[in-house]
């Protein structure tokens, strides 16, 4: 009688683990989207985080492609000389760590 629960359990580990494997690699492939959009990892010169926003110091702001970054989930971003501004939400703090890895 038990089994059929043991089963149920069993089912849903295995969707578990594939709906968060299938999260990370959506985040690697955002997170890879975003280098692309501030001009490569070759423009970003520094990166800060702060709550939901990542600042992004960037050699040439000419070459950021801002819609891509809104398309990406950005919910805004504020341009003050060659930093970016970019409200994220709670992501900020893990694309702050990714970014100063690659670098």
């Amino acid at each position: 009688m038990y089994w059929h629960y043991i089963i149920i359990l069993i089912v849903l580990i295995i969707i578990s683990f594939i709906v968060i494997k299938m999260n990370k690699k959506d985040f690697n492939i955002k997170i890879n989207k975003l280098i692309e959009y501030l001009g490569g990892k070759d423009n970003i010169l520094d990166v800060e985080s702060n709550l939901s926003r990542l600042k992004v110091t960037v050699r040439d702001v000419n070459i950021v492609n801002k819609d891509g970054i809104q398309k990406l989930g950005a919910k805004g971003i504020v341009e003050i000389d060659n930093q970016l501004k970019i409200i994220y939400g709670p992501n900020a703090k893990q694309l702050k760590k990714y970014i100063k890895d690659l670098k």
